[in-house]
């Protein structure tokens, strides 16, 4: 009798520590779905498929004839938000509120620059366009959490998504490196104030991959052929293992993580 209990205490054991690892009943926002390849679709499919129930949004109404047919067929719903026009960002977390009633995790997944500064050198960058990049591929992520916080009662996971570059000077990156440099600094003072109220805070770095962001930059293809010829894993990574690591850090399983930059790179960045 006595082994009998501790077999059915150490299964319930094991089965709520494994439960720990996915997100199933969690509530989450991801910002930033273009298409079947973004990452921030990779992450929203993932967490669907995990049990969590997923609000997303794409950049506006044009863009929803891309993503519509992802949401559609998996029961997510989608809004259509430019983090640059006053009151979408409000009008989407309004949006996933009414949909899901509280918010558990938010993945941020959008970044832009105008392309004649993007292209160009960094000290050539217009005043403009390097504070419209630092709008919408940083401020918006504190907009966000300033938004979100309120909804997220039972604490949470905030990830947001960065590059090499931030801490690299990547060829061709140009301007990004220092938005995202800025934002990986964002993350950290983020974690500070979030902290109290249970928020944990991180930025995902993947390694190079097609995305309709990544197209934007010139000479992809060539930084693309460098990152996988240098990472000690010699190939790129995928769009499912960025996924994984962000449910990861959604989880409850890294409830004691926060404040960090976490590579999912196939080791490039630990190579000179």
């Amino acid at each position: 009798m006595d082994q009998a209990v501790n077999t059915a205490s150490l299964t319930n054991e094991v089965t709520q520590r494994l439960s720990r690892l996915g997100l199933a009943g969690k509530k989450g926002l991801v910002v930033g779905v273009a298409n079947e390849h973004s990452i921030a679709w990779g992450c929203a499919e993932l967490a669907k498929l995990q049990g969590a129930e997923v609000v997303v949004s794409c950049l506006n109404e044009k863009a929803t004839r891309f993503v519509s047919p992802l949401t559609e067929p998996a029961g997510i719903p989608l809004k259509p938000c430019n983090v640059e026009n006053p009151g979408e960002l409000q009008a989407l977390v309004d949006f996933a509120i009414e949909k899901l009633g509280r918010l558990d995790f938010i993945v941020h997944s959008i970044a832009w620059a105008p392309l004649e500064d993007l292209h160009g050198r960094v000290i050539d960058s217009s005043s403009t366009g390097f504070a419209r990049a630092m709008e919408v591929s940083c401020h918006s992520l504190a907009e966000l959490a300033k938004l979100c916080a309120p909804h997220m009662t039972q604490g949470g996971a905030i990830v947001t998504m960065s590059y090499l570059g931030a801490d690299e000077a990547v060829p061709h990156y140009g301007l990004m490196g220092p938005v995202k440099a800025a934002l990986e600094s964002l993350v950290r003072y983020m974690a500070v104030e979030l902290g109290p109220q249970g928020i944990r805070v991180h930025a995902v770095s993947p390694g190079p991959i097609h995305t309709r962001a990544a197209s934007g930059i010139a000479g992809f293809d060539e930084l693309m052929a460098g990152a996988v010829a240098k990472s000690p894993l010699a190939r790129a990574v995928t769009l499912d293992e960025i996924a994984q690591l962000t449910s990861f850090l959604c989880s409850d399983a890294a409830s004691g993580m926060t404040g960090q930059t976490i590579y999912v790179d196939a080791g490039c960045h630990a190579v000179a």
